[in-house]
């Protein structure tokens, strides 16, 4: 039997104690009735990129891809995934994605978003617009081109994942994009000649009409007066965002919970729910702050360190309970699973690249699937057929007379369960 800690104050908003109410098959209370009760997944979106499990769900024994691994040996990886995280970030890169015009690389991803969503995991896409990552053919095409490609373009991703993939991180980076000089690119182009609000109002547009229930995100990494801005001027122009995207990548140094709570409050204002979209602690040795652009800092060897990977533990479970106490935060994704293929070569995974656990790792897993967790708990109706359930919001199941009954703990509505037969 599992038994949950003292439930911490500072989260009394993601949490709730309430009366389940167990049913017979005619409907009428069962007293004196064993009932277990576990808790299956968040309504709080713990995230990771899905980007290795490509290969895997995939059947590709032999060689990398662009999205991925080699399925050999990626079982495992798969296990330490799923251990912890309730929702797979998939990679639409354009370039990637559609090397060759006409010829999308739907088929694997379906299968991907398939392979996360039979386990339960929720899946979002990133990213439907971006000025890195694109396509050579874009460029010898004229901007009116560019810009009827870009619009088929995401109508035809948004529509062909739809009930798979239902939240799109619909437009990336936005603050930099029309002034983005790192390469030559068809998006910057357009970007620069039609402006911010248009590149935005494009993207969510043509994303709602594909998918009118989609969850679609503006994400940045900028954290400066520029995207409050931006975020500001899109909604005064009646473009109707439905999350605000946060990337927290803390090459140079854990923020902290001041500035963390800083950003939090700042960016929460607009009342909007936010997603702190791409997280990452370093175990190793830290950028140098003099830093301006992270991807100027590509050394050819920054391995884990003991004390680093101690520090990264620290501060992985300080930066979820600073994000979790905010009651703006939706949703937090860690932005790669293993040292093995993390952006920049940082040593900024949860796992070693051998395939071991970090300390960082195990904390996190103790804290989301052990003290954020629920269940399971047996307890004994009483007589108006109800047990007490205490947890986390979401999806939970009540096991008794050998049948499993799925109920959802939400923050107003009380639940109840019925055998239906």
């Amino acid at each position: 039997m599992h038994t949950s800690p003292t439930p911490d104050p500072s989260l009394s908003h993601r949490r709730r104690r309430v009366p389940l109410t167990v049913l017979g098959t005619d409907g009428s209370p069962l007293p004196d009735t064993e009932v277990t009760v576990a808790q299956t997944r968040h309504a709080f979106a713990f995230g990771n990129i899905g980007f290795d499990m490509v290969a895997l769900a995939n059947d590709e024994a032999g060689g990398g891809s662009a999205f991925g691994g080699a399925a050999a040996g990626l079982e495992e990886l798969a296990d330490l995934w799923l251990g912890v995280f309730d929702t797979a970030t998939l990679p639409f890169y354009w370039g990637a994605f559609e090397p060759q015009r006409g010829r999308p690389d739907t088929e694997r991803l379906l299968r991907t978003a398939r392979w996360f969503a039979d386990r339960g995991v929720r899946v979002k896409g990133h990213p439907l617009v971006w000025h890195t990552v694109q396509p050579d053919w874009l460029l010898d095409l004229p901007l009116d081109e560019v810009e009827r490609v870009q619009r088929e373009r995401i109508r035809r991703d948004v529509a062909d994942f739809a009930g798979l993939v239902d939240t799109w991180d619909a437009i990336n980076e936005v603050v930099i994009m029309p002034v983005f000089v790192n390469g030559d690119n068809g998006i910057t182009r357009l970007a620069r000649s039609v402006g911010r609000i248009a590149m935005i109002r494009l993207a969510f547009d043509e994303a709602r009409a594909a998918n009118p229930r989609a969850t679609l995100l503006l994400n940045d990494f900028d954290m400066s007066t520029a995207y409050e801005c931006l975020i500001e001027g899109v909604l005064e122009a009646g473009v109707q965002i439905d999350a605000i995207g946060l990337q927290s990548h803390m090459h140079q140094g854990y923020w902290g919970e001041e500035r963390t709570l800083e950003v939090l409050d700042r960016f929460s204002r607009y009342g909007l729910p936010l997603h702190m979209t791409e997280t990452t602690l370093l175990s190793g040795d830290l950028m140098p702050p003099e830093i301006d652009d992270l991807n100027d800092f590509q050394p050819t060897s920054w391995p884990s360190t003991p004390e680093g990977e101690a520090r990264q533990a620290d501060e992985v479970v300080r930066h979820y309970r600073t994000l979790a106490s905010h009651p703006s935060v939706e949703s937090i994704t860690y932005w790669g699973l293993t040292d093995d293929g993390m952006w920049l070569g940082a040593p900024g995974g949860l796992v070693r690249a051998d395939g071991t656990p970090k300390p960082a790792y195990d904390a996190l897993r103790d804290l989301v699937r052990g003290e954020w967790w629920s269940g399971p708990r047996a307890s004994c109706t009483d007589a108006e057929g109800r047990v007490e359930v205490d947890g986390w919001f979401g999806d939970y199941v009540a096991t008794l007379r050998g049948q499993d009954v799925p109920f959802r703990l939400e923050p107003t509505s009380t639940p109840m369960v019925r055998l239906p037969h």
